[in-house]
C-alpha cells in the first residue's frame, strides 16, 4: 500500500476514485493507493483502533467500491465459470454466493473472489481491485459463444455493514436482516444485499449503482446513528481480517502461492472434472505441500510485518516468511500469518526477525478471535 499523489483540486492523479470520494475527503479521510484506487485508510478524529473497536463492539460502515464487479451472462454462464473457478458452483443455487479462487495452471492463485449466482445464465463476480481486469480477461477469453462478460467496475459501488449491531442497523434502514450466511437478495434491478463480509463479524455487503452510492451511504449512516456506527477505512479492515486469519491477495496468496499450502483446500471442489490449475493442485495435494500457512501469536512485544523472516527456535535457521502481520487491537499484542516449513505445527515456538532482534512467537491455527459471521 503506497500513498497516492493528488492534484491541486484534491483529485488523485492516475488513480481511480470511489463514487464516495468527495464524502471521504470532506470527513477527513486519510487516502492512500490500494489496487490502483484512492481509498480511505482511516478517518480524522477516529483512527484505526477506534474504527476496529466499532466493528467488534457495535457496527462499522466500509466503502469497498474498489472491488471489481464482473457480470457474466448468457446460456451456460454458470457452467463456464464452474470450469474455471475452484469452487463447486453446482452445489449452490440461485440467490447464493460462494467464496472461490481462480488459479493459474501451476496452481498459484490468480485471485480470490465471491461469485453471486442469480441463475444458470447470470453470475456476478466480485474480484479484488488489482486483479479485476485479469480475471475479466481470463473469463472472456475462454467463454463459449453466447456468454458475455460485462465490466461493471465503475458502474457499481460496494458498501459493507459489519458488526454485532448490523441487524439493528438494517432494520432501522428498512433492509432485510434475515438472510442466511452467503445468501443474497435483489433490492431492485441493479442493487443486491448479501450476508457476507471480511471482518469476522455479522454483516452484509451491498452492491448498488454508483450513481446511488451517496444516497445509500447516507441512509445507512443515519440508520446507525443511535447504534454508534463508525465510517471505517481499509486500515481497520486489514486488522480485522488478520485477526480472523483471512488471506489478502498479494500477501498471503499470490500467483506463486497455491491454495493447498495457504490452507484454502476447503475452497476447492476436488471432485469436479475441470477447473484451472486442477492437475497441478491434485499433484501438490498428493505429494503434500512443502510449506503451510500458520498463525503467529506474539509471546513478547514483537509485531510481525509482511516479508519478515521466520526462524526456528535456535534463531539461526530460516523456516518461513511472514505474509501478513499487525498489532491486534482486540488482543493487544502482535499477530500474523506466515508460510513456514510443513513440519512446523501449531504449538511450536519460533522466532521472527524484527529489525535487529529475534522475537518469540507461537504458531497457532487462526482465527485469533471467535468468528461471528453467522
Amino acid at each position: 500500500m503506497s500513498e497516492g499523489t493528488h492534484g491541486a483540486a484534491g483529485e488523485p492523479v492516475g488513480l481511480h476514485v470511489s463514487p464516495l470520494h468527495e464524502w471521504h475527503e470532506a470527513h477527513g479521510a486519510k487516502l492512500a493507493e490500494f489496487g490502483g484506487w484512492s481509498m480511505p485508510i482511516e478517518y480524522a478524529g477516529a483512527g484505526v483502533l477506534a474504527e476496529h473497536a466499532a466493528v467488534r463492539e457495535r457496527v462499522g460502515l466500509f466503502d469497498v467500491s474498489h472491488l471489481g464487479k464482473l457480470l457474466v451472462t448468457g446460456p451456460g454462464a454458470k457452467d463456464h465459470l464452474d470450469r474455471l473457478l475452484t469452487g463447486d458452483l453446482g452445489r449452490i443455487g440461485a440467490g447464493r454466493a460462494q467464496y472461490t479462487l481462480l488459479c493459474n495452471e501451476r496452481g498459484g492463485v490468480t485471485d480470490d473472489l465471491i461469485a453471486y449466482v442469480s441463475g444458470d445464465e447470470r453470475v456476478l463476480l466480485v474480484p479484488n481491485a488489482a486483479n479485476a481486469a485479469q480475471v475479466a480477461a481470463v473469463v472472456a477469453a475462454t467463454a463459449p459463444v453466447g456468454v458475455e462478460v460485462r465490466d461493471l467496475h465503475h458502474d457499481r459501488a460496494v458498501i459493507a455493514v459489519q458488526g454485532p449491531s448490523c441487524d439493528d442497523l438494517l432494520a432501522a434502514a428498512g433492509l432485510p436482516a434475515d438472510l442466511g450466511y452467503m445468501a443474497f437478495r435483489s433490492l431492485g434491478e441493479d442493487a443486491t444485499i448479501c450476508r457476507t463480509g471480511y471482518t469476522g463479524e455479522r454483516g452484509i455487503e451491498l452492491v448498488v449503482p454508483a450513481s446511488e452510492a451517496s444516497v445509500w451511504w447516507q441512509r445507512l449512516l443515519e440508520a446507525g446513528e443511535g447504534l454508534g456506527v463508525h465510517a471505517c477505512g481499509l486500515g481497520a479492515r486489514d486488522t480485522l481480517r488478520t485477526e480472523m486469519g483471512y488471506p489478502l491477495h498479494g500477501n498471503d496468496i499470490t500467483a506463486g502461492i497455491d491454495p493447498v499450502e495457504a490452507g484454502l483446500s476447503w475452497a476447492i471442489g476436488w471432485g469436479k472434472p475441470a477447473f484451472m490449475g486442477r492437475d497441478a493442485l491434485l499433484a501438490i495435494r498428493a505429494a503434500g505441500p512443502a510449506r503451510r500457512a500458520r498463525g503467529l501469536r506474539s509471546l513478547g512485544r514483537g509485531i510481525p510485518r509482511h516479508g519478515m523472516e521466520v526462524v526456528d527456535a535456535s534463531g539461526e535457521t530460516v523456516i518461513g516468511t511472514v505474509t501478513s502481520g499487525t498489532f491486534s487491537p482486540t488482543l493487544r499484542y502482535g499477530i500474523g500469518l506466515a508460510l513456514v516449513d510443513a513440519n512446523q505445527a501449531p504449538g511450536d515456538v519460533v522466532g521472527v526477525r524484527v529489525r535487529n532482534r529475534v522475537e518469540s512467537f507461537e504458531l497457532v491455527k487462526p482465527p485469533f478471535v471467535p468468528s461471528h459471521v453467522r
